[in-house]
């Protein structure tokens, strides 16, 4: 159970709560993701290195940003965040990333597993928030709203003919 040090007002413990072991998931997630793009990105190699490695690093630094808005977003509920990388992989409730170095397009098509992955976990926090909370439904939309961006980013990419 997670320990409270306080609750925001007009929320109640227990549905603080719950609120906060959905954004504690949603940190492990984001936080895996950007590590998973970062690796990407370094180990991308073939016709469209460029392309792509370059456009990962945006998606990085703003799904960092996103790691850190739920973290603070944990803490105004009144409980403490866990970012720590052993409590990530014991946690979490999906395989690591396979992919080493490898051609643009098999991390294309892995990155477009991980983004379905992350956006349909992404929407059922959306459901509880929005049952729960407008403030953290709030912010769950437009991180979520952004991330179907960077997955169509990738899908463009896999579209088309291959060089």
């Amino acid at each position: 159970m997670t320990d409270l040090a306080f609750t925001i007002p007009g929320l109640g413990a227990e549905d603080s709560v719950r609120l906060v072991e959905s954004l504690q998931d949603r940190l492990h997630a984001m936080n895996d993701l950007h590590l998973t793009l970062k690796h990407a990105h370094w180990n991308v190699v073939g016709s469209r290195f460029i392309a792509v490695h370059e456009m990962l690093d945006p998606q990085v630094a703003l799904v960092r940003g996103y790691a850190d808005e739920v973290a603070e977003r944990i803490a105004q509920l009144g409980a403490s965040p866990v970012g720590t990388p052993g409590r990530l992989v014991a946690e979490r409730g999906w395989s690591d990333y396979t992919l080493g170095r490898a051609d643009t397009q098999e991390h294309l098509r892995a990155l477009d597993e991980v983004y379905d992955g992350v956006i349909a976990s992404h929407r059922k926090a959306i459901t509880l928030a929005g049952e729960l909370d407008p403030i953290t439904e709030d912010m769950l939309i437009g991180q979520a709203g952004e991330l179907e961006k960077f997955q169509w980013f990738v899908r463009a990419h896999l579209e088309g003919p291959q060089a």
